[in-house]
């Protein structure tokens, strides 16, 4: 049970600092870029992926079948 309540905490954690900056990142918009090259570049960037491995270790930790107590 506390290495799932681990786990969530740290698929949440990285989950949160991979949308802020998938979200600050938006601010590329503002100054000419369109949605493909935004695309582009979230693409590019480790740290947007941190966004779809929190979702993973999230899911993860709340549906993966464990030992039974």
């Amino acid at each position: 049970m506390i290495m799932r309540i681990f786990l969530l905490l740290t698929g949440f954690g990285l989950a949160v600092l991979g949308g802020i900056s998938t979200v600050a990142y938006l601010n590329l918009l503002t100054t000419g870029y369109t949605m493909m090259d935004y695309f582009e570049f979230i693409k590019s960037r480790v740290e947007c992926y941190l966004f779809l491995v929190g979702m993973l270790i999230i899911w993860l930790s709340i549906y993966f079948p464990g030992k039974e107590e």
